[in-house]
């Protein structure tokens, strides 16, 4: 009897931990359910890009395959599974084959670990966290994994055995090595504040405190730039300028293979929103109530903050592609200056400081929930995001349009040119 009395009352009562054999199915069934949708929404994401692309072009983008279009991607599966696969001579059979799949199977499996709803209440079942795999270093996994994709990349530029695609390779992974410095930096004030790695910790920890974004933004400011960076995107997208480096990595690929690397891109895309959602805009909270954060746990819960998490996750998505078309590229050294000249340094300094003022309030017994805590953090914030971008900055290094001529010297140089124009009579 006081063996089936833990199983008589997780029937009754689903609020309870499941069972280990419980465990094992619910987890597989989550793992085929939320990658599957996952990749659709990877797909579709391909899809959006072309429409907002369009609406922001005045065009009318992809709207002939089934009503506005939305049947466009199944179309384009087809085309490249048609396609011919070519293999070059010369190049190194198995890892050509192996680097699409090395590129695309981490930005699958950094999501695994991001919560995106609150724990599902099911009777007969118990209580189900709504995560693929709710590990209790979470956050480590991400930064582990999602660091693996930069050998896809290299590999695919080596095996090819073609110059253009090695050196689209090389840059590639100087640019994601130098960015993820400046991210997984960016990252360790997150973990001051919430003292631990687990992510569901840190969503909780800012559903007391507050989301990340207001105490934190410099730190914000500088994984958003970096994640624009990883997923090489506009205007880091250095790795695949066609007019400089002949498309980069991936000039050899074709069919579904080439297509693996697009899919890789916006895999990443949704792994680095969902990312940043979790890390500094509050995951699946509801803001402003405590409701959602406290048991009983029950569906209603659960739909609601996963309706708020795939609205956060929308919103980043069309960020990324709206900076895409709206942004123009950075010279390569200009990407590098800032990676290693601006971000770390930064990132480096800012770490100092919120370490600092976390000690002293603790030291002044503070508790990290109180309104004075939350305001002094709030304070230096606003002091630092002050002098960063009105006193430093001043428009001159967050630029794609920078130039290291001082303005001085442009102005000496058109005083020089316009009489040079009157001295030979071209301005007359």
């Amino acid at each position: 009897m006081t063996h089936t009395l833990p199983f008589l009352l997780q029937v009754v009562d689903p609020q309870l931990p499941m069972s280990d054999g419980m465990f094992a199915l619910v987890s597989l069934i989550k793992v085929a359910v939320v990658f599957g949708i996952y990749m659709g929404c990877v797909a579709y994401t391909t899809f959006l890009e072309r429409r907002v692309a369009a609406w922001i072009q005045d065009r009318h983008g992809p709207n002939r395959v089934g009503p506005q279009g939305i049947f466009q991607v199944l179309a384009d599966g087809v085309k490249n599974f048609m396609k011919e696969e070519t293999l070059p001579g010369g190049a190194s059979k198995v890892l050509f084959i192996l680097a699409p799949a090395l590129a695309f199977i981490p930005a699958m499996l950094t999501w695994a670990v991001i919560p995106f709803a609150s724990p599902l209440p099911i009777p007969g079942v118990g209580l189900v966290d709504m995560v693929v795999a709710d590990l209790p270093v979470g956050f480590l996994f991400t930064l582990a994994i999602g660091s693996l994709g930069v050998y896809g990349i290299t590999i695919a530029g080596w095996s090819s055995n073609n110059k253009y695609a090695l050196l689209g390779g090389l840059r590639a992974s100087a640019q994601m090595i130098s960015y993820e410095i400046a991210m997984g930096m960016s990252t360790v004030c997150v973990l001051l504040l919430a003292g631990n790695v687990h992510l569901n910790t840190i969503i909780m920890q800012q559903a007391s405190q507050g989301w990340n974004v207001a105490l934190l933004t410099m730190a914000f400011f500088i994984f958003a730039v970096a994640a624009l960076a990883e997923t090489n995107r506009v205007p880091f997208d250095l790795p695949e300028a066609e007019s400089e480096l002949v498309a980069g990595y991936h000039a050899e690929y074709s069919s579904m293979r080439y297509s693996m690397f697009p899919i890789a891109e916006y895999a990443n895309i949704i792994t680095s929103s969902s990312l940043m959602i979790a890390l500094f805009f509050g995951g699946w909270d509801i803001p402003f109530t405590q409701w959602d954060n406290l048991p009983p746990w029950t569906i209603t819960k659960t739909l609601l903050t996963m309706g708020l998490y795939v609205g956060k996750v929308i919103f980043f998505v069309f960020t990324f592609i709206w900076l895409r078309w709206t942004l123009p590229r950075f010279r390569y050294d200009q990407l590098m200056a800032i990676g290693w000249k601006v971000l770390l340094p930064m990132a480096l300094v800012y770490i100092t400081a919120v370490a600092s003022a976390v000690l002293g309030l603790d030291a002044a017994g503070l508790a990290r929930g109180s309104y004075a805590f939350r305001g002094a953090m709030l304070g230096m914030n606003v002091v630092f995001v002050v002098l960063v971008f009105w006193v430093l900055d001043r428009g001159r290094i967050v630029s794609p349009a920078f130039s290291r001529v001082e303005r001085e010297r442009i102005a000496k140089l058109r005083d020089v040119s316009a009489r040079s124009d009157l001295l030979s009579g071209k301005g007359a």
